[in-house]
């Protein structure tokens, strides 16, 4: 981890394959969002790097920056079946800032280690000091995970 990365881990009670078909699904990402901007998605299920979907945004959720409402294109940038996905964005700022969101999954005797990464290094040197990073709290992956949990877990 860096100071322009950090990424948390939760043990969850489903199998990698259950947690990766809800972090392929455009609607999983909406389901799990724990920063309430992600409003509805359309697209089909990932399947390869370079695949995308839209995502329907609302920034009045963070607060933070005037945007609205908004849409972003999530791109694939890594994708190993129920192992490892990795997406970026792009939107209204461009060109895209290059900030990635990904997860990694580690099967474990009780289900699945999931770890949540938000990696801002790669900005683009316009957008240094312009825009807050990290966008997303480290507070905000791990309340996002708790939500993955609820989602996959059968009690």
């Amino acid at each position: 981890m860096t100071n322009e990365r950090f990424e948390v881990g939760r043990h969850v009670a489903a199998s990698p394959a259950e947690v990766f078909a809800v972090l392929t699904d455009p609607q999983g990402h909406v389901a799990i969002d724990s920063s309430g901007m992600l409003q509805w998605a359309e697209g089909e299920r990932v399947a390869q790097v370079g695949d995308t979907f839209v995502v329907h945004m609302d920034r009045e959720s963070l607060g933070d920056l005037p945007m609205g409402k908004y849409d972003v294109t999530v791109i694939i940038t890594r994708l190993e079946p129920d192992a490892a996905i990795e997406w970026t964005i792009s939107g209204t700022v461009q060109p895209p800032i290059k900030h990635l969101y990904g997860y990694t999954l580690e099967p474990t005797p009780e289900g699945t280690l999931v770890t949540s990464y938000y990696d801002w290094s790669q900005i683009a040197p316009r957008y240094r000091g312009v825009v807050n990073f990290p966008v997303i709290p480290e507070a905000g992956l791990k309340a996002t995970l708790g939500i993955l949990a609820r989602t996959v877990e059968k009690h």
